[in-house]
């Protein structure tokens, strides 16, 4: 005789009236033993009430397996309330990895074919909930059979049913696709919806279905235009807007089957205007529908006034009170600022106005949409919004915003002194906060604008007297007063107040820098080598040079020490020398905005080219790295060339005569790999300075409906050679053309021995896993030869 057990509702008053959780725990494994015991005894009348309180205990995060049986029981009883119970259980203790999930498919099929509606309408539920691959494969048929049923109550199960197994098994697409149309005609918002979600998911996942799927755009531009002028019923309508929820689900249809299609797109123009402009905005749910609308505008080929609308709309949300409305807006303005510049560019000054929120999130978006607007017209105007911005940001979007500055003042500056005076702006205030690159573009934009060398070393030396803290600043400064010395002395400036400096102003001031405790080892290399230039500038005595650079022979730090005493060996052995080989350095001038972007594509193979072995150097270029003034620690710092072995070598390196190496042939681009637009393309460089080097730049592209993700690519080669892979630039490809992933193969060649590769690639496409493994053997002879 099995002891009496609690029922449901004792059972749940006992366990919230548990003091402890050692209470808790004993009332729970006191009656999972009366659970265990009924179900031994194999009580078929009391079995759903049992299961009942196990499925309480489940919830509650304690283990309940023992009563994955009993579901199957139950489901197969004849009874309602055992089903009830039984299929409840099953989609909360069953899923894919236990196989008993597989022994209720037949249970499934004889409730679908019973015509009895709770009872369909309860195995329905759970095979959307936890049908497997292989069950979906099985019960399709049923399934496809309930859809034309007249019951809504099934149908729309059915729907939802259907829904699951195409994300489950997209092959199963073509048994969907002739119910969908009659469904079109329902008048059931909810047998409506569904549908409108099912054919959804399937022009997601088949090309096929997208094309079939387009002949029936008018109709639901019909759907939609009903909508949006008379509704369906007033039961539908929520904050006077009739069904926002079938209305975004509809225009987020269209917005799949107007992508890239002409004919779909000119069919929806007038009714997306219409939904444009009748949507009450007073709501939320209006906001909601009227923000697809903008989406669907943007993503189909609209036409131009239509997207200007669109922008429009998104800067009214802008004024919105509501901050998630304004993110979205931000965010969505963000995307199209590319494509639609001069329509975003109205809405400027609400944009700059948002950079003031208190929200971080707003205030970020807001940086990124400001940094994007800015042009050659507006950099002035602009530049002053965000150096405003800049002295007052949160700490995290300083290196941001100050990054964001730099390089919109470089591609967009008016003037030169202008973007000197907008990078040491930014230098004084954030200089902690900028791109490592900003010290060499600084210097090389001095360098290059000479009638601005007074100016420039003028306005670092008052910067750096005032404060030596921000260590860009102070290594510019410093390498500003190396070079250009003798015009801070001089004092023939014109452009700013005139200023009396003396040298040993000037000698202090660099040896405050030294001693400084917030000096980096890079700021005292770059204080250490200003001195050493200042012997030659300076008409004084050089004994207080000489002592400071004696002192740093003994440095702690290995590069600063090796510095002090190539220079102290330049003034004790080679002095008659050093006139000449600390002169002003020659920097290259570029050309604009096009010389810039070019620099930044070869910066990768810069890096790695700087990586591979340097070939062996004369005897005579000892002497020059023994006098190198460049600063080791800097990482863009530019090395010398290898040098002539000749004995003139090294006069042509100290009176900086380049004599540039011809260019190699370019070798071909290659694609290896295509697959449902899905593309992979080599492309190869052999440095000059090292033949034996062959760098391989491997672009994933996607021109697909559906993001490529978790994108990983391997290589291998033949033992003969050696292969490094360079990290990506990312695992996710957007779909339609978005920003392709790039990643660098560095393969070492020394026996010009055939090139092979084999290649394997993984990846997400479509929500399902692509392995593919193959060899590519028609690379160029020009690579390898």
């Amino acid at each position: 005789m099995v002891a009496p057990s609690l029922k449901l509702q004792d059972l749940i008053e006992e366990i919230r009236g548990a003091k402890t959780q050692a209470q808790e725990r004993e009332v729970i494994q006191k009656e999972c033993a009366h659970i265990r015991a009924s179900f031994r005894d194999g009580d078929p009348v009391h079995r759903h009430r049992q299961l009942a309180k196990l499925l309480y205990v489940h919830m509650l995060g304690y283990p309940a397996h023992f009563g994955q049986m009993e579901c199957l029981k139950l489901i197969a009883s004849s009874r309602f309330t055992d089903k009830r119970v039984g299929y409840l259980g099953a989609m909360l203790l069953l899923d894919e990895r236990h196989d008993a999930h597989l022994l209720i498919t037949n249970s499934i099929k004889n409730d679908l074919s019973q015509g009895i509606q709770p009872v369909q309408g309860l195995a329905l539920c759970t095979l959307s909930t936890m049908g497997s691959a292989e069950m979906c494969r099985d019960l399709a048929p049923e399934v496809e059979k309930l859809l034309l049923q007249p019951s809504p109550y099934v149908r729309k199960k059915a729907i939802l049913t259907a829904v699951h197994m195409i994300r489950k098994v997209p092959e199963l697409s073509s048994v969907f696709l002739p119910p969908c149309v009659h469904l079109l005609h329902e008048r059931h918002h909810g047998i409506l919806l569904g549908t409108i979600t099912l054919i959804t998911e399937l022009c997601e996942r088949s090309p096929a279905a997208l094309r079939h799927f387009r002949k029936v755009v008018p109709q639901l531009v019909q759907i939609l235009r009903t909508l949006v002028t008379t509704g369906y019923s007033t039961e539908h309508s929520i904050s006077g807007v009739s069904d926002p929820f079938l209305q975004v689900q509809i225009l987020r249809l269209l917005r799949i089957l107007g992508r890239n299609h002409e004919e779909s797109s000119e069919t929806m123009n007038d009714l997306l205007a219409q939904v444009a402009t009748n949507t009450d905005t007073s709501r939320n749910a209006g906001n909601a529908v009227l923000f697809e609308t903008v989406l669907t505008i943007m993503d189909i080929r609209s036409a131009a006034g239509l997207r200007v609308l669109a922008v429009n709309i998104l800067g009214r949300f802008l004024l919105n009170s509501d901050r998630n409305i304004r993110y979205v807006a931000l965010t969505s303005l963000l995307r199209l600022v590319q494509s639609d510049h001069s329509a975003v560019q109205r809405h400027r000054p609400t944009v700059v106005d948002c950079l003031q929120e208190t929200d971080a999130s707003l205030s970020r978006r807001a940086l990124e949409l400001s940094l994007a607007l800015v042009n050659s017209s507006n950099v002035r105007a602009m530049m002053q919004e965000l150096q405003a911005f800049l002295e007052s940001c949160p700490p995290d979007l300083r290196a941001d915003c100050a990054s964001g500055i730099l390089l919109a003042a470089e591609r967009f500056a008016p003037t030169k002194r202008w973007h000197i005076d907008t990078i040491l702006h930014v230098l004084t205030t954030a200089g902690t906060h900028v791109r490592d690159d900003a010290v060499a573009n600084l210097t090389q934009l001095i360098g290059g604008a000479q009638e601005l060398h007074a100016y420039s070393v003028r306005r670092l030396y008052n910067a750096l007297a005032e404060d030596i803290s921000q260590q860009p600043l102070v290594q510019v400064a410093a390498w500003c007063i190396g070079e250009y010395g003798d015009l801070l002395l001089e004092g023939n400036c014109e452009e700013i107040e005139p200023l009396q400096v003396d040298e040993e102003e000037v000698l202090a001031l660099l040896e405050k820098v030294l001693q400084s405790h917030m000096s980096l080892p890079a700021t005292r290399g770059y204080a250490l080598t200003a001195l050493m230039k200042l012997s030659t500038r300076l008409q004084g005595d050089n004994n207080r040079i000489r002592q400071v650079v004696s002192i740093y022979r003994s440095c702690l730090d290995v590069e600063l020490q090796q510095r002090a005493v190539e220079y102290d060996t330049l003034f004790r052995k080679y002095d008659h020398m050093r006139a000449a080989i600390l002169e002003k350095m020659p920097l290259v001038e570029r050309d604009g905005p096009q010389a810039d972007e070019e620099a930044k594509e070869s910066k990768a193979a810069a890096q790695l080219s700087e990586a591979a072995p340097a070939p062996t150097e004369p005897q005579a270029s000892q002497l020059l790295d023994l006098l190198d003034l460049l600063d080791g620690a800097s990482g863009d710092a530019q090395h010398p060339p290898p040098l002539d072995p000749s004995p003139g070598g090294a006069l042509v390196y100290l009176l900086d005569l380049p004599c540039a190496p011809p260019s190699p042939a370019p070798i071909p681009d290659l694609k290896v790999f295509e697959r449902e637009g899905v593309q992979l393309n080599l492309s190869f460089i052999r440095p000059p300075e090292n033949p034996a080097l062959l760098l391989i730049t491997a672009t994933a592209t996607n021109s697909s409906e559906g993001d490529v993700t978790d994108f990983i690519c391997q290589a291998a080669v033949p033992k003969s050679l050696q292969l490094q892979l360079q990290a990506p630039s990312g695992n996710t490809v957007p779909a339609r053309g978005g920003l392709p992933i790039t990643q660098l193969f560095r393969i070492l060649n020394p026996n010009k021995a055939p090139l092979r590769l084999k290649l394997r690639l993984t990846y997400n496409h479509f929500h399902q896993s692509v392995q593919e493994i193959f060899e590519v053997n028609n690379l160029p002879v020009e690579s390898w030869q």
